[in-house]
């Protein structure tokens, strides 16, 4: 029997959800049977909910961000971006198939010729674009704010690297191995900066804030964004910072002074 189109062309919106979370759902279970077990960063995303601290779960109370201060961000300087490889396992090369979570890049202001330096990663925005393409839901938004990859679901179809406007997801080619235990990894899947959600779920600060700390530069303040009364908050109340590609209305969770 042929389908009617006009049936078609009206589909509700409640429908077409209903069907992308079925084909999550039937991706994950393939994915359970396939993989060997371990922690699935979906379960990380359907932690209990939290009491508003860092090592108690995943909370909408909460929205885990950065704000990075160019001005103190040294051009030549990768203590940030070594700092992510080596907790997260990743080789450290430059190629375009090797893996980069965070990258340093250099900006100059045409009208003065003045240029800066700024580590560039997953913004972990309010409305990521990644999120809104993956056809399986394995690029998902925590409620928390912070953007992750289930590499249970993730086909490699790398819909959300074309979304992604800060060019922040990787593709792995290779097999991998050695892996970091709390850093799941997987040949033909994506992956992009998690904001050391392994750290942040134990009350830790990421990589490569502590990194930036401990070299004296202090360029990454790492913080809640709901709370006013975090440093975050309130150093965003008192200086004029911008989010990459403000004009997409993605509402980022990394926010930039100086620039």
């Amino acid at each position: 029997m042929t389908p009617d189109p006009t049936s078609q062309a009206n589909e509700t919106g409640e429908t077409k959800s209903g069907r992308r979370g079925f084909m999550a759902f039937a991706a994950a279970g393939i994915a359970g049977i396939m993989i060997a077990p371990g922690v699935r960063l979906i379960e990380i995303a359907q932690a209990a909910p939290a009491t508003g601290t860092a090592s108690s779960g995943a909370s909408s109370k909460v929205r885990w961000g950065m704000l990075i201060d160019s001005t103190k961000c040294a051009s030549g300087c990768t203590d940030c971006v070594t700092a992510c490889n080596t907790e997260n396992g990743l080789s450290g090369g430059t190629k375009a198939t090797d893996s980069q979570w965070i990258r340093k890049i250099e900006i100059k202001e045409v009208r003065t010729g003045k240029t800066q330096s700024l580590p560039m990663m997953c913004q972990h925005c309010a409305e990521p674009p990644c999120v809104d393409v993956c056809p399986t839901g394995a690029s998902f938004k925590r409620a928390d704010g912070i953007v992750l990859v289930d590499k249970h679901t993730c086909i490699g179809c790398r819909y959300c690297m074309m979304a992604c406007p800060y060019k922040a997801r990787s593709f792995v080619h290779s097999p991998q191995t050695n892996q970091k235990p709390d850093v799941p990894r997987g040949m033909g899947t994506v992956e992009a900066c998690t904001m050391c959600v392994h750290k942040v779920d134990k009350g830790e600060m990421p990589a490569c804030v502590s990194a930036c700390a401990s070299a004296g530069h202090e360029a990454i303040l790492f913080g809640d964004l709901n709370n006013p009364e975090s440093e975050i908050s309130k150093r965003i109340a008192s200086y004029p910072s911008r989010q990459i590609r403000e004009n997409l209305n993605l509402d980022t969770g990394v926010r930039y002074l100086g620039i």
